[in-house]
């Protein structure tokens, strides 16, 4: 059964990456297709969770929900209502939560009905083509779930189609790895190195060595 969300993938995202972009894509059998699971990427562009949303089949779409940024998506009515019943975004409250909130509970709620987190894990959009620092709401996640399999996405070419300060679409080749399931760490340094090793593993598969 197509939801709005499906039909979002079907008619937006996968047009635009697929066909306006182009996309190759390496492993795309290491996506899951039921959860619990979080699928972590690399973050440079407003396209990404478009992206990603592509990689999977249409019949996982309707389990499959991206966390975004509350204060981007959320500021106005009319983006507010397009991004979490259309594009289905879990909104996130970036920086200083208000006293009492918690800022990861949409996500636990979405882990809880079994469902595929997208979650991207160095917070907000870096310079293009540049891994950021990988923040500690991943390593709070996976605690509290920790059977659920963290598998890792690098997509290289979307900082330069529509990174940040762009706001058109410039036709660019999407290259995208796909890794192997992360165990989590109890030690919380030591998860967040072995997240930004895979990042960069990940990334010689797929940027050239020119670059």
């Amino acid at each position: 059964m197509f939801n709005l969300r499906t039909l979002f993938v079907l008619l937006i995202a996968r047009p635009v990456v697929r066909l306006w972009l182009g996309l190759t894509v390496r492993n795309a059998d290491r996506l899951p297709h039921q959860g619990p699971a979080i699928v972590i990427a690399n973050h440079n562009s407003h396209l990404d969770i478009l992206t990603l949303y592509s990689l999977f089949d249409l019949k996982d779409i309707a389990n499959v929900r991206p966390a975004a940024a509350a204060d981007y998506f959320l500021r106005n009515r009319a983006l507010a209502w397009f991004a979490t019943q259309v594009i289905g975004i879990i909104p996130v409250q970036r920086g200083t939560a208000k006293k009492g909130s918690d800022p990861l509970a949409g996500c636990r709620e979405v882990l809880q009905q079994g469902k595929v987190l997208i979650l991207f894990p160095e917070g907000t959009r870096g310079e293009p083509e540049q891994l950021s620092e990988i923040k500690s709401g991943l390593w709070y996640l996976a605690q509290e779930f920790p059977n659920a399999p963290i598998v890792p996405v690098y997509m290289h070419g979307l900082g330069r189609a529509m990174g940040r300060g762009q706001w058109l679409p410039i036709p660019f080749f999407v290259d995208v790895a796909i890794g192997r399931v992360l165990p989590w760490r109890p030690e919380r340094p030591l998860f967040k190195a072995e997240i930004t090793e895979q990042f960069q593993y990940l990334r010689k598969k797929v940027v050239p060595t020119q670059e």
